[in-house]
Parts: C-alpha cells; sequence; structure tokens
C-alpha cells in the first residue's frame, strides 16, 4: 500500500508526488526511503485527489496540530490535487495546512499559483539553502538551469504579499554563519521569517 499520509512530530504530512526538477547534493532521498513515522516514501504512482481525501479517514485529525504538504517530492509538482485536497482538508477538519516548497512552482507549472493558494495555504516553508545565486544554484542542480534562484526570491516575494506566513530555510551545518547572517538580513528585506532547519539525515 502506497504511503500517502503520514505522521511528523504532532503534525500529518502529505505525499503527493516523487517528482521534483531539483537534485540537490543533500537530499534525503539519496539516503533514505523514509521520514517521520513512515515506512516508505517512494509512490508506485501518484494518488488522485480522492484517493489523498480517502486517506484522512484512516486519521483521527483531533491529533494532529497541522496539514504539511511534503514528501519524496516538491508538492507543487501535483498542485491541482494540493489545491483539491487542501480545500477539502480547510472545509472539514478546519486545519492550519502549509507548503514546504523549493519555491520553483511557478516555473514548474507555467504560471503564478501564488493567487491560487489563498484561502487554501496557511504557511509557505521555502528552502532558500543558501543566500548566494551561483552557490545556490550548484546546490540545486536544477533543471530550470540558472533560472531557479531568481524564480524562488520571486515567488517569495509574492508569497509575502497574499499569504499569511511565509518562512525560508536553510539547513544547519551546510552554510557558514555569516551565510547565515545573509539569509537572515534577506528574510527582513523580503519581510519573511527565517528558520534554520536540523538535518534529519
Amino acid at each position: 500500500m502506497m504511503e500517502i499520509l503520514y505522521k511528523v512530530h504532532n503534525n500529518l504530512y502529505v505525499n503527493l508526488t516523487n517528482r521534483c526538477p531539483y537534485s540537490c547534493r543533500f537530499c534525503l532521498r539519496k539516503s533514505m526511503d523514509k521520514m517521520g513515522e513512515s515506512k516508505s516514501l517512494w509512490l508506485e504512482r501518484e494518488p488522485s485527489a480522492a484517493e489523498v481525501i480517502d486517506e484522512f479517514k484512516r486519521f483521527d485529525m483531533d491529533e494532529y496540530e497541522e496539514v504539511v504538504f511534503c514528501g519524496f517530492g516538491e508538492p507543487t509538482e501535483s498542485f491541482d490535487v494540493l489545491k483539491e485536497v487542501a480545500d477539502y482538508v480547510k472545509k472539514t477538519y478546519n486545519k492550519p495546512i502549509r507548503i514546504n516548497t523549493n519555491g520553483v512552482g511557478n516555473l514548474i507549472n507555467g504560471r503564478d499559483i501564488v493567487p491560487e493558494m489563498r484561502g487554501l495555504i496557511d504557511t509557505v516553508s521555502i528552502s532558500l539553502n543558501n543566500p548566494d545565486k551561483d552557490k545556490y544554484e550548484d546546490l540545486v542542480c536544477s533543471k530550470f538551469k540558472g533560472k531557479s534562484y531568481d524564480a524562488m526570491i520571486e515567488f517569495a516575494k509574492k508569497c509575502v504579499k497574499q499569504l499569511p506566513n511565509v518562512v525560508l530555510t536553510t539547513v544547519e551545518t551546510t552554510i557558514s554563519k555569516e551565510e547565515e547572517e545573509q539569509c537572515r538580513k534577506l528574510c527582513e528585506e523580503l519581510g519573511a521569517s527565517y528558520r534554520i532547519r536540523k538535518w534529519e539525515g
């Protein structure tokens, strides 16, 4: 059975897709099959919105603080399914919803998707990875060669204007303290929060 929903701490995570335009040098998928209380996040195929929604009936939603779109892929690769599921979660359980994203959903979908998230997504957590454009591009190995950093920053700006909570993140130990300070300043300029994540590997 495919693992579509899984628990991490007090949150319920949604694993929609294994597709991602990045091949990050530090990606967890290169060294493990799971996160949190999952067994394997590799999907046999991408689930439909109806299949994802049906999975929620197996869980006691009172136990979870937040629903998070984050699995072994970039959630905006399956954006239409994401929207339908988020709408269901909002109407049925009224839970806060977060997307963990690389921030290039607009490139992936060929349009500005931020307005479509209004009223559905409470928090967007974007992987900033590195404050330097060249280092960032080298780190993420994106199929959108040379375009990803600028697209991610532009996406963050749009999210700040239209969504309640925007967080940009880096992973501890992957960049220097000086670079972390640059990230902090960049987030202040953007009007976003900055968070240093623990390495989960």
